[in-house]
């Protein structure tokens, strides 16, 4: 996840309704899959874990990102979450990059960091932001290095050894307004007019459960077909 954006929601970004709503998806992408353990790569405050662990997903989870400042272990609903700088090995059978993957320059070489290491039939789950057209004020803020489509994300995943299971776009119900705001931006960036910041805030309680519920009809009834437009790839791939 995005550390910066982190920051910036502070402890709300558990109740935000960009990561709740980014969550359901996450949960719905990988359906009635099980295991004993997650790897989370890029975690920060492990987020997307922590919800992993809520949906009985996963039994516990090893949250690595080098920004840690220490290395600890907590508990979340009795369940054993590992925070820790880098890993050794990769016994887990399922690993999430959530947002992870765009601010690296060889995409290929990180994704295969991890998966190279992992047992065949393990799963990772990957999201990035999509479009390069859509790129503004809010991906230098974020020193993403790129934004994808689906096919570039399936041709990363099979660059790095894997199988493509599924791959969908999500955030659609934002995508005209979005593109039209960060359309705007582009230009005005270019004529510095505006500097560089995340296109997200914190939202008024109404407002946040508003667009947690648009998002869940989303995620209900148009997540599952969408492979046309979004503001957000995933893709779920397979070490074969």
């Amino acid at each position: 996840m995005d550390v910066k954006e982190e920051d910036i929601l502070g402890a709300d970004v558990a109740i935000h309704w960009y990561y709740v709503s980014k969550g359901s998806a996450l949960r719905r992408i990988l359906g009635k899959r099980t295991v004993t353990e997650s790897l989370d790569v890029g975690a920060g405050s492990g987020v997307f874990s922590r919800q992993l662990l809520d949906a009985g997903i996963s039994n516990s989870a090893v949250c690595v990102d080098p920004e840690y400042g220490q290395e600890f272990t907590e508990t979340h609903g009795g369940k054993e979450i590992r925070f820790t700088r880098a890993v050794d090995t990769v016994p887990q059978k399922l690993i999430l990059m959530m947002d992870v993957l765009e601010h690296v320059d060889d995409d290929v070489a990180l994704l295969r960091q991890y998966t190279d290491r992992m047992a065949d039939d393990g799963l990772v789950v990957i999201t990035v932001p999509a479009f390069q057209f859509m790129w503004s004020a809010h991906d230098i803020f974020l020193e993403h290095r790129r934004r994808y489509t689906r096919a570039m994300v399936e041709k990363m995943v099979r660059d790095a050894g894997l199988e493509v299971v599924d791959s969908r776009y999500f955030f659609a119900l934002l995508f005209p307004v979005a593109a039209v705001i960060r359309l705007v931006e582009r230009q005005l960036l270019k004529r510095q007019q505006i500097e560089a910041k995340s296109s997200l805030k914190k939202s008024s309680p109404l407002m946040n459960g508003l667009l947690i519920l648009a998002h869940r009809v989303e995620c209900a009834l148009l997540f599952p077909v969408n492979r046309l437009f979004g503001l957000t790839v995933f893709c779920v791939a397979r070490k074969p």
